[in-house]
């Protein structure tokens, strides 16, 4: 029996990623530590169909029954991907679309090959802001032009309610491209609005770490030594065709035209799987690669393609027609990619699945209060070593804490309040998960006193 809740209850408990479905454009508000949330009276309201919307809800349907309904003819089922009808890794061949992406190009191809073919009258993703308004945001995009200016990865807090609307306002076919948890929440809202179902016809899927907050950028400007209110654009991932593709570099530009860089590894909040301004929401998701898309696309975080600075693909396919136009681009020459099976595709993504599958299970077991996630994985705390369950907890204090250190730093205009606090809880971080750094020697130690205990 499904129970009514409300936004409020949502984001009271930590579970609200700020997709924006819930709601409408002007409603949507950022909060204290940079994430947008559903603001105004009508969030306090409850109902059964909000339960049954939100796609951190325990009443909303998860991602194997959605994936079952859309594509229940996927040849191959496997329980990190999901079903799917192929796997492919590679990249674009034809200019311009790798040149112009974070990686191999093929998520804009695509998009692009469905607008050229007449299956779609427009694309919502994710832009650059313009002047005076926030760093990025969903637009339509008509052409391939537009589709292009929209390229590269974004990890940004972004929400859809305002092209949602605009969806509704305009007649025609669209495609959305978004994170496993967006393009679950446009299924939920299409089983709930008739006009979205007709228009929205396409999903396309890209594989997720977590959600960053609008403060990660803030913490760039205090460490490139800039103004963050003199921020104009950032880039997350500049691409150097002769640098590995899993070098970031942190691109600001500011008001008067000027540039500041620096690679992520020289940050103190640079190593993703610290989960440095993470989205609570993100520590209850078990989706690492949309798996209710049409077509989803990751990067290929094996040697030798993370090497390659010109940047690669991993795709998962699920829809007949997707697997029509890439296997047409591929017989064109337009594609240079090679057929791979499920488990190469997961091994891109081994410290994800790690995090969502044995991480997501532990944590399930945590106190909590406000609403309970209800997830496909079970928990489970047994069988998880004493390293890897302090690795989870740190990773999560690291996660809580980044926000209300940030918040702290930028109140009182001090940001090595943050940076050292960011510092040091990297320290453990570093010592627990690499066995490196300055407090490797002493976790190193209680393992072998832990070993020569008697079990």
């Amino acid at each position: 029996m499904t129970r009514a809740l409300s936004p409020a209850q949502i984001v009271r408990s930590g579970l609200c990623i700020g997709c924006g479905v819930c709601t409408s454009g002007p409603a949507m508000a950022w909060d204290g530590y940079g994430q947008l949330k559903p603001t105004g009276p009508a969030t306090h309201r409850r109902s059964e169909a909000f339960a049954q919307l939100c796609p951190f809800s325990p009443h909303a349907a998860n991602e194997d029954a959605i994936a079952a309904a859309r594509f229940p003819d996927a040849p191959h089922q496997d329980v990190r991907l999901g079903r799917h009808s192929s796997c492919h890794v590679g990249a674009v061949s034809e200019p311009p679309f790798r040149e112009r992406g974070s990686s191999g190009g093929m998520v804009t191809w695509v998009a692009a090959e469905l607008m050229r073919r007449g299956e779609i009258d427009g694309v919502l993703h994710v832009h650059p802001g313009t002047p005076g308004q926030p760093f990025f945001g969903y637009r339509i995009s008509r052409t391939e032009d537009d589709l292009l200016a929209g390229a590269r990865s974004r990890y940004h807090p972004i929400h859809m309610a305002a092209v949602l609307d605009q969806v509704r306002a305009a007649p025609g076919r669209y495609a959305v491209v978004g994170i496993p948890c967006f393009i679950k929440a446009v299924h939920l809202a299409r089983a709930q609005d008739p006009v979205l179902a007709e228009r929205i016809t396409h999903m396309l899927g890209l594989f997720c770490g977590h959600m960053k907050s609008a403060r990660f950028v803030e913490s760039f400007a205090w460490q490139l030594g800039a103004d963050h209110d003199r921020v104009r654009a950032v880039e997350y991932r500049l691409k150097d065709a002769n640098r590995p593709a899993n070098w970031y570099t942190a691109h600001l530009t500011l008001d008067d035209g000027a540039t500041l860089q620096n690679e992520w590894f020289h940050l103190a909040d640079g190593d993703w799987g610290a989960g440095y301004f993470q989205n609570s929401a993100c520590n209850f998701c078990d989706d690492v690669v949309a798996e209710t898309a049409d077509v989803s696309f990751g990067d290929a975080w094996v040697e030798p393609y993370s090497s390659d600075g010109r940047g690669t693909n991993v795709v998962v396919v699920r829809a007949p027609l997707i697997q029509r136009l890439i296997d047409e681009g591929v017989a064109q020459g337009r594609l240079d990619l090679t057929q791979v099976d499920a488990g190469f595709v997961a091994d891109t993504q081994a410290a994800g699945f790690r995090q969502r599958r044995e991480g997501l299970a532990y944590r399930l077991t945590w106190a909590r209060r406000g609403i309970r996630p209800v997830k496909r994985v079970a928990p489970q705390a047994a069988g998880i070593g004493w390293r890897r369950k302090l690795v989870y907890r740190t990773r999560a204090a690291i996660s809580s804490g980044s926000h209300r250190m940030a918040r702290l730093a930028s109140m009182t205009g001090r940001p090595q309040l943050y940076l050292g606090w960011a510092r040091r809880a990297y320290a453990v971080y570093e010592g627990l998960t690499y066995h490196r750094g300055r407090l490797a020697p002493l976790f190193d130690r209680i393992d072998r006193m832990a070993g020569r205990q008697k079990p």
